[in-house]
């Protein structure tokens, strides 16, 4: 059997031979894809869910703030933002008083050649546009506190503007639930220091942050907490299939028109087990995701769940761009044992932004071996982060079945942490 992995821009093939034990070829179930978004992203601004129409709500603002994802993640900017700005400025706002707030969170900023695929050449030319720098105090706002004490530093510019846009998909994510709606600003433009709790060891750790959960999930409410006290008046927010196309469009209301697109899509990406895999083979979801060995937590955590305590997870992700930040890669060297590195976390030793990565990542590393194919990464570099390099994905899948036996349960999830993966019965 044949079967593509998402993987870099353009997929890896690979050819798989089913044994008694295979459970298939695990994807997300796919929505339909829009004949026409650019008018679905129009009619939605102008009929949204909860809310007034964007331009009767603009036409009482002097400036705007419109927060868009960054190079990391494969928003549509390039449909969504033209007939977003095109209203706004209908409304009365002048150009030149709209801003463009990218949210790197702790990202690096993207410009240049980059910021001109995150937007296309006529937004890139003609708009201002700005990377938030959550380690910039002096681009930060204080507006409130959350969860006893913990500062909601914002993002200075979204702060100052009278109309507050956010921009973004909805994905399954491994800590929010479901991305989109509040993220964007919370990390999306938070300060460090806010994100030092968000991303410290006990919210990672906690059991309700975990892929497609909302209700208990401190993530998730801490993220409301700070928007309610931030202010945002407007979002748009799609869903995307595996081919990165738009399956629908949620605009109006930060609240409703968010809770709407996860209601949407969670039918969508949800797929249960019976009982536990002895072993997974999954991606982090190909590009842009898979740009780097920090981003691929994502695929790695979202495989985890339906995997057997000591059975194996392996993945395939390009990381075109190698570890990460020179702090993630520092914290990576850190790790002697994961098991300490663990301890030494939650013992607030320490803490440096990338952290929750390397958390995340060795968490799942205790109970699962990782097997890592990558042609970003030497093998040195893989084994030296205590995972187990690959030269071949159909090598190791025979190995594999060596090691647990020709009954072993295993399966393909080729899409990677877009498809939510849950046990039925939660016993190993």
């Amino acid at each position: 059997m044949k079967v593509t992995l998402s993987y870099g821009p353009d997929g890896l093939p690979i050819e798989i031979t089913e044994s008694p034990g295979f459970q298939g070829i695990l994807r997300p179930r796919p929505a339909p894809e829009l004949e026409n978004p650019a008018a679905a992203i129009l009619q939605s601004l102008q009929k949204p869910i909860a809310a007034k129409p964007l331009a009767e709500i603009a036409q009482t603002c002097q400036s705007a703030c419109v927060v868009i994802s960054d190079i990391t993640r494969p928003v549509p900017n390039k449909i969504i933002l033209p007939p977003l700005l095109s209203e706004i400025e209908k409304a009365g706002i002048n150009r030149e008083d709209i801003t463009i707030l990218i949210a790197t969170g702790i990202h690096r900023p993207n410009e240049g050649d980059e910021l001109i695929a995150l937007v296309g050449d006529e937004i890139a030319n003609n708009y201002r546009i700005i990377n938030h720098c959550s380690k910039e105090p002096d681009d930060m706002i204080l507006v409130g506190e959350v969860n006893e004490g913990v500062p909601a530093l914002i993002n200075r510019h979204y702060i100052a503007a009278d109309l507050k846009i956010l921009t973004g998909f909805i994905e399954p994510h491994m800590w929010a639930g479901f991305s989109g709606g509040r993220k964007s600003i919370l990390p999306g433009i938070a300060s460090i220091e806010t994100l030092e709790y968000m991303h410290g060891p006990e919210m990672i750790a906690h059991p309700m942050t975990v892929y497609g959960a909302l209700d208990g999930n401190p993530f998730h409410e801490a993220g409301l907490a700070i928007m309610k006290k931030a202010g945002a008046d407007f979002i748009v927010n799609v869903t995307l299939d595996s081919n990165k196309k738009i399956t629908r469009v949620f605009a109006g209301d930060p609240v409703e028109a968010h809770l709407a697109g996860c209601r949407f899509l969670a039918p969508f990406s949800i797929k249960e087990l019976d009982s536990p895999l002895d072993f997974i083979v999954t991606t982090n979801s190909g590009a842009p995701l898979d740009c780097n060995l920090y981003q691929t937590v994502k695929g790695i955590t979202g495989a985890a769940p339906v995997v057997k305590n000591g059975g194996e997870i392996l993945i395939a992700s390009a990381c075109s761009e190698g570890v990460g930040s020179p702090e993630y890669i520092e914290i990576l060297e850190m790790v002697d044992n994961p098991e300490s590195f663990i301890e030494r976390l939650m013992n607030r030793e320490f803490f440096i932004p990338d952290q929750w990565c390397a958390q995340e990542t060795y968490q799942v590393i205790l109970k699962h071996p990782v097997w890592l194919y990558s042609d970003g990464l030497k093998p040195d570099e893989i084994k030296s982060y205590h995972m187990r390099p690959v030269k071949s994905l159909e090598d190791a899948i025979a190995e594999l079945l060596d090691r647990h036996g020709p009954q072993a349960r295993w399966a393909v999830v080729p899409d990677g942490p877009l498809l939510i993966l849950r046990l039925a019965n939660k016993k190993d």
